[in-house]
């Protein structure tokens, strides 16, 4: 608090030598000063020039004038979003890019601000699904508050959205609209049928419900379009309706309950947490079905084949990944809405093929692969602290295990008492071992020592305080591998791919040279 009470926004003064943020520096439409500053204990507060602005402030005196320092607290977001719009989430799907990246520990906003400053996709920083907040002990409110300091702190203007994320109920969905998310994810797994997959033609038969209005529409009829022929024969179609059904009636009725005429909410559809891929002929069915009961929506997202496993490269065969990825972006070209790609996180191999066949037009999902480089620095910073969470990881990894499909094997990893302290951030390179950190998150942040004290909790946010613009440069680093993979896939066919070409004479985000 010392040097801050120096500090003059006013004045010609270096405001990072009294721990102001320089980006921070705002007016109010009244005139007053508004910023934020890291106090001496390493803790950022907002300061500003009229206190009656912020609850809980402290007043101090500076060339007798009055300010006052107040606290991050929900309330103190709350107010900021009235003062300051831009810190407010709105709808971001409706443009050509966007990309989730969700947040599970409420500090890689001023990394993944650094991306966003370089290309046009919007961001989603506030994401987060129900099972994420519980295995976190966070909230929605939580989420969104600490994207809004870190939107005001480096003067991210362009706008955000926020995100409940693979919501399954109509009480889920109230609570995020509640906490003003702008963008709601249905999952409707609970209303898809895995089992069917399975059935023989006489079991569908005997399961089959005769519906003459569907059948006349869809059965044994073939629909031509975007160079693309989607026959439906007769078990294909009676195997969809089965599996799809439910699902389709949960969707729309969720819409009407919810979504139905309001504008400041995008609407993704998620039929991705299946057993088995989405075919191209049951995306066409679901959307069509969904368009024809009057259901608006920005994203859907279909389960792809292969495997998108948490934390690592695609697993599958790349050639089919792409023949019928193909086949997904022309129904959605069909339909105008955008291709939703989820647990997004280190898909590497299929970033160019999903920027070239939707030419740019997409919705990424990454949420663990944030946490992943926060433990990585912890690797780099404090071995010892490291070795310690990896250890209890291994311990709890069964129990992780019920939350996540993973084909993670323990024995690949290297044993801890094998490597230097300067081999640990190596670990991050291997699939097993990013794989163990990756789904444990939520038991190393909410373990408890004989005490009732958290055992990892606040040593971890002291460290990553400390380091903090090495956690963002981390973020830059590799959340930007994520865009600069995915603009790969259509700059070259005409896009334009962050609007600064005018300004940037070293090519698409200065990133050609790579």
């Amino acid at each position: 608090m010392c040097k801050l009470k120096h500090f003059d926004p006013q004045a010609n003064q270096d405001p990072q030598s009294f721990g102001v943020y320089p980006k921070s520096i705002h007016k109010t439409a009244d005139g007053a000063y508004v910023y934020m500053a890291k106090q001496e204990n390493g803790r950022d507060t907002l300061v500003t020039s009229d206190p009656s602005l912020f609850s809980q402030s402290e007043t101090f005196e500076n060339d007798n004038k009055t300010y006052a320092c107040a606290p991050l607290s929900h309330e103190n977001a709350a107010a900021l979003r009235k003062l300051f719009p831009f810190t407010a989430p709105s709808p971001v799907l409706r443009n050509e890019r966007s990309v989730g990246v969700g947040d599970r520990l409420g500090i890689a906003c001023p990394g993944h601000i650094r991306v966003f400053e370089k290309y046009d996709a919007f961001p989603v920083f506030a994401q987060q699904s129900i099972r994420e907040l519980t295995l976190t002990g966070r909230t929605y409110d939580n989420v969104l508050d600490c994207v809004t300091f870190s939107v005001f702190r480096e003067n991210f203007t362009k706008g955000f959205g926020a995100d409940g994320d693979h919501l399954k109920t109509a009480e889920e969905l109230e609570y995020a609209l509640g906490c003003g998310y702008t963008m709601i994810t249905l999952d409707c797994s609970e209303h898809i049928r895995n089992d069917i997959g399975a059935m023989s033609d006489e079991q569908v038969n005997a399961e089959y419900k005769h519906n003459a209005e569907l059948e006349k529409e869809y059965m044994n009829q073939c629909f031509l379009f975007e160079g693309l022929a989607l026959v439906f024969d007769e078990f294909s179609f009676k195997r969809m309706t089965l599996i799809y059904n439910d699902a389709i009636d949960f969707a729309a009725s969720i819409y009407e309950r919810f979504i139905k005429g309001r504008d400041d909410v995008d609407f993704e559809i998620s039929i991705d947490e299946t057993a088995t891929p989405t075919t191209p002929l049951q995306h066409f069915y679901v959307v069509s079905e969904l368009i024809k009961r009057g259901v608006k929506f920005q994203t859907v997202a279909p389960r792809f084949c292969g495997e998108f496993q948490k934390g690592v490269d695609y697993i599958g065969d790349i050639e089919q990944f792409r023949r019928e990825f193909e086949e997904h972006a022309l129904i959605a070209k069909h339909f105008n809405y955008k291709i939703s790609v989820h647990s997004g996180s280190d898909k590497f191999m299929v970033f160019p093929i999903v920027g070239e066949l939707t030419n740019g037009r997409f919705h990424l999902k990454t949420a663990g692969t944030n946490w992943l480089e926060a433990m990585k620095l912890v690797a780099m910073k404090d071995a010892s602290l490291y070795r310690e969470v990896h250890a209890f990881a291994l311990s709890v990894f069964e129990q992780a295990k019920k939350y996540y499909h993973v084909t993670t094997d323990l024995s690949r990893i290297p044993a801890l008492d094998t490597l230097t302290d300067a081999q640990l951030p190596g670990l991050f390179d291997q699939n097993d071992a990013r794989q163990l950190i990756h789904i444990t998150y939520g038991i190393i942040l909410t373990e408890k020592n004989a005490d009732g004290s958290l055992r990892f909790h606040d040593r971890l946010y002291d460290l990553w305080n400390k380091y903090a613009d090495d956690y963002a440069a981390l973020l830059e680093a590799h959340i930007g591998r994520h865009l600069e993979l995915l603009y790969s896939g259509f700059h070259h066919h005409g896009g334009d791919c962050c609007g600064q070409h005018e300004h940037n004479h070293g090519g698409c985000c200065g990133h050609h040279k790579h």
